[in-house]
């Protein structure tokens, strides 16, 4: 597992994908890192696999794993063309169709997952989930026979449809909402650099950490319970500074890396004749070694982090503690690992500091071999090398030859400029310039390099057959390390990432969100999560979308706000779903199940699709693929062809909209879509409010109710482009004729509709009271005050 050690930040997942005639997906994805196996299957419901496409860009997979095309039967081969079209990037392996055994997946997962297969409902998965149970057979096979290990038995974290439990973003939303990158890295006349929803909230620590919030933003749970459980953990945190600051610094004492150490106990190499592969056997052995003291220093920092938890209050940070803290088999491992490992041993990153702690990580005594190998490795590094340094300064006057290390070079002289008069001696070899300095070697610094690594290479190979017993006896607990790993990556993004980014804003700008299944969805004084840390004066708007008032279209001006309007509000409740506060006065979510977004397109010369073949491929996804829980944000429906057939498209879609109860925010300049609002007394019209003066429009970035007051402010831009007079008021008179007649029609409708009209706006404001917290007496006088209002006929 050795390519992991420098991986970062990078996915460490292995995908397998396959498919049936019946355009069922099954996707199994194990996490090298995490030691976890997420199973899913699913059906393709587009004709271009956006649901694939979603799910591999969660994953972000470092391979990814199908069957031949080659006689594969008709429409059993779109998995593969996907993946070489959409992850050209990524190292695409095909295998034989025979890897993907279901019978020998399901006994796989069985016997790899930490759960009971009771727990986990095996028995019912297993028939109606085959084609994943097939994915995860090729994908174990594969993986054990490229990293050349086996997987620990009962060592693995499995989920069945992990994704179906979390709110579903496809790709195009993802990069509309500029949720993982931003769309430009720049604002435009500032020298500002504009984020993405991940870079703001991106403080954590350790890396798993950082891959849990990506996680978390790329499929936000839907689950109350979970989401009002780290709210409440930010209450407290919030409440309560000797916890935030106390967590913060039990934190900083767990390494970067914590997570990575599973993958060496999960994962048992397998055995190599020796002097076979020596050289990747030296490096192994190194990085279990590594792993060790990574895990020592993990478990020295337990007892602060039992200290801080030990007074907690909310339910989440209690069951850490009961979990984790008062958990005994960690101190059994450290008690075990006590007995084989120096106590003076801790995790660094500094490279030769890492490598003395590597070679020096057993007691003394217990193997004389290692004992000799470690006085060649002291003898080479500590006395030849530095004696060779201060020869070459006595030698040469370079009092400020300094000899640093790092793991690809080893040792190496590093010489200030300003100390050398002409050219260095030709004794100095390998001469490169750095910055001020010069970094350089000689054939004696290379040989002693030589020696000092084969004694290290010594070292780490006596110190791992000095391991093999501790070894196996960890992996009996494996499970343990993965909850606690869990347990860090979860603190990890609370603290670090939520509480830190609330704690930098002024008080009260952030708030709780309060969450409901069917209610519905108000924010009163939203604020976009980003624009609002760039610019001062950011101006708050509120929405309001119930069942009786489903569909809001807003109209207004180009760059009066509409676009930051609907990136606002998915953003916004993407933050509340994940579990953090949000920017606003007040919230009140209905749980969404899927975003979908529909912004400005462009031709794709790849695939032969005009604009409009975009524009239409996109909303037939959304259209095919919505549901009632649903949000959809749409902009400009039907702009890119003929004036009739695009309002013929954006009307019908929106009745279509209507009709499935999802909660849709529609943007458009075509003003005869307002009439939907006479008509269906769900729909509400909604403008972002504009001044004119001096014949010039002032952007007050306020949202207002009914249909824009702006009049014709295309003809004003288009006069202030240099359009001829006469052309601008021959357009003014013919759109003076057909605003008359819009007008005429929806006063009729007004009419028609005036009944139904009155009867929604009683059953939302009914719906209003229901959801609401006010006490008994408050909901009464509104009910009288509502009454009343019926009466007077002022509603």
């Amino acid at each position: 597992m050795e390519d992991l050690e420098d991986a970062g930040e990078k996915s460490s997942f292995v995908v397998g994908l396959i498919e049936n005639r019946a355009k069922e997906v099954g996707v199994a994805a194990i996490d090298l890192r995490s030691a976890s196996l997420h199973l899913s299957q699913y059906i393709e419901t587009s004709s271009s696999y956006q649901n694939t496409k979603t799910i591999l860009q969660f994953y972000d997979p470092m391979v990814i794993i199908v069957p031949p095309n080659k006689l594969a039967a008709d429409g059993m081969v779109g998995i593969s063309e996907l993946v070489d079209k959409f992850c050209t990037s990524t190292r695409k392996v095909i295998v034989s169709r025979s890897y993907f055994d279901d019978t020998r997946g399901a006994v796989l997962v069985k016997n790899l997952a930490a759960k009971e297969p009771s727990a986990l409902g095996l028995d019912t998965y297993y028939k109606q989930y085959y084609l994943c149970f097939g994915a995860a057979a090729a994908t174990v096979k594969w993986t054990e026979a490229e990293k050349g290990v086996i997987i620990t038995n009962h060592s693995l974290s499995v989920t069945f449809n992990g994704s179906f439990g979390h709110m579903n973003i496809d790709t195009t939303s993802v990069q509309n909402l500029e949720i993982i990158e931003p769309l430009q890295s720049t604002l435009c006349g500032t020298n500002n650099r504009k984020r993405s929803l991940f870079q703001m909230l991106k403080a954590t620590r350790i890396v798993g950490g950082t891959r849990l919030l990506r996680a978390n933003l790329l499929q936000p749970p839907k689950d109350i319970e979970t989401i009002n459980a780290r709210l409440d953990c930010l209450d407290e945190l919030m409440s309560n500074e000797q916890l935030f600051f106390g967590l913060s610094q039990a934190l900083r004492k767990f390494p970067k890396e914590t997570d990575r150490v599973l993958c060496h106990f999960c994962f048992k190499p397998k055995k190599v004749t020796n002097g076979v592969l020596a050289i990747d056997n030296a490096r192994k052995s190194q990085i279990l070694i590594s792993s060790i003291i990574l895990l020592k220093t993990a478990l020295d920092a337990l007892p602060l982090l039992s200290k801080v938890l030990k007074d907690a209050k909310c339910f989440l940070l209690t069951n850490i503690y009961k979990s984790v803290c008062e958990n005994e088999k960690y101190a059994s491992i450290r008690k075990r690992i006590g007995e084989v490992i120096d106590e003076d041993v801790l995790h660094t990153r500094v490279p030769f500091v890492a490598r003395t702690q590597q070679c020096f990580a057993v007691k003394a005594g217990i193997d004389g071999l290692l004992d000799i190998a470690r006085r060649s490795f002291c003898d080479t590094s500590e006395a030849a090398i530095h004696n060779l340094a201060n020869k070459y300064r006595e030698d040469y006057k370079l009092p400020n030859l300094k000899i640093p290390f790092n793991n690809r070079q080893g040792f190496y002289f590093s010489i200030p400029q300003k100390d050398i008069n002409g050219k260095l001696p030709s004794k100095f070899i390998q001469v490169v310039k750095h910055g001020n300095n010069i970094h350089c070697s000689t054939l004696e610094l290379a040989s002693l390099n030589v020696r000092n690594k084969s004694a290290a290479k010594e070292c780490y190979t006596r110190t791992e057959l000095c391991l093999e017993e501790l070894m196996d006896a960890i992996r009996q607990d494996v499970s343990v390390l993965t909850l606690l790993a869990e347990v860090l990556c979860l603190l990890d993004m609370i603290v670090n990432s939520f509480a830190n980014m609330i704690s930098t804003k002024p008080v009260d700008q952030y708030t709780r969100p309060q969450f409901s299944y069917d209610g519905p969805l108000a924010i009163d004084s939203g604020r976009h999560p980003i624009l609002e840390s760039i610019h001062n004066e950011f101006i708050p708007n509120n929405i309001f979308l119930s069942e009786a008032s489903n569909m809001v279209i807003v109209m207004g001006p180009n760059m009066s706000g509409k676009s930051t309007y609907r990136q606002q509000i998915c953003l916004i409740i993407i933050l509340a779903q994940i579990g953090c506060y949000i920017p606003a006065r007040f919230a009140t979510v209905r749980i969404v199940d899927r975003i979908f977004t529909r912004m400005g397109t462009m031709d794709n010369l790849e695939s032969n699709s005009s604009t409009f073949m975009m524009e239409m491929k996109e909303t037939a996804f959304i259209m095919q693929n919505v549901s009632p829980r649903s949000l959809i944000v749409m902009d400009e429906l039907g702009r890119a062809t003929s004036s009739s057939d695009g309002f013929a498209i954006a009307w019908s879609c929106c009745e279509h909209l209507l009709s499935v109860k999802a909660y849709t925010i529609f943007a458009t300049h075509m003003e005869n879509l307002s009439e939907l609002a006479t008509i269906y007394p769900n729909v509400k019209i909604l403008h972002f409010h504009v001044d004119i003066k001096n014949n010039r429009m002032d952007f007050k970035f306020q949202l207002k109710d009914g249909p824009r007051h702006v009049p014709h402010y295309g003809l004003k831009l288009a006069g202030v482009a240099g359009l001829p007079s006469s052309v601008i008021e021959t357009a003014k008179s013919i759109t003076a004729k057909i605003t008359e007649k819009e007008v005429r029609r929806m006063k009729i409708n007004s009419l028609q509709y005036n009944d139904i009209q009155m009867v929604y706006r009683v059953a939302q404001r009914l719906m209003c009271l229901k959801y609401s917290n006010q006490d008994e007496d408050s909901i009464r006088e509104a009910l009288q005050g509502l009454k009343e209002s019926i009466l007077n006929g002022s509603l």
